[in-house]
């Protein structure tokens, strides 16, 4: 058998010790290392679940205002429409259906005006049909002075021709409304009409 001579041994000693296992001051080391990566990611998750967080928050804060926004303008066509259509109601009565006419008009009206205009109907149709009067409107302009939750108020303007009896060629008029209009449910009627000069 072959004798190691010191040079091998002393190469065999370098060899044994590169292949121990770390010592204890070594594993001391790595432990607070593997902490500080686990905080960091720990740190890092917690920071991504705060950004989905927020942006949750954020789109449905958008969401909702976009909500508001889209119940706005359909609030505001639905009052802009009811004072548009109770402008025309009002300025368009044939003698041969006053009667229906003038349950048209009081059907879009509410309140006090309502109440005014059906205990004027009665006279209103007689003089209609007495008259053989025939009033087409025509709205030429109309846009909302103010609103709420529950009324606006809009000027509409208005052409209008009238021919009566014997009246050959009708001349038409202009006429400026402010039309009140007030919810009423899920729809809106007229509450009060004013000609403005």
């Amino acid at each position: 058998m072959p004798v190691a001579t010191d040079r091998e041994q002393d190469e065999d000693a370098v060899d044994a010790v590169d292949d121990a296992p770390e010592s204890a001051e070594d594993d001391s080391k790595v432990a607070p290392r593997l902490r500080t990566e686990k905080s960091a990611t720990r740190l890092a998750m917690l920071f991504g679940l705060a950004m989905v967080a927020v942006l949750a928050m954020l789109l449905a804060w958008l969401g909702f205002h976009a909500y508001q926004t889209q119940q706005e303008q359909t609030r505001q066509a639905l009052f802009l429409q009811t004072a548009r259509q109770g402008a025309l109601n009002l300025t368009t009565i044939d003698w041969q259906h006053a009667d229906a006419d003038v349950q048209r008009i009081l059907e879009g009206a509410t309140g006090q005006f309502h109440d005014d205009f059906s205990s004027r109907s009665g006279p209103f149709v007689e003089l209609v049909k007495k008259a053989k009067s025939i009033t087409v409107g025509t709205v030429t302009e109309a846009g909302l002075e103010s609103h709420t939750a529950d009324t606006a108020q809009a000027l509409v303007a208005v052409t209008v021709k009238t021919s009566n009896a014997g009246t050959d060629d009708p001349q038409p008029r202009d006429w400026r409304l402010r039309v009140f209009v007030q919810k009423v449910g899920d729809q809106a009627k007229v509450s009060n009409v004013e000609f403005v000069p």
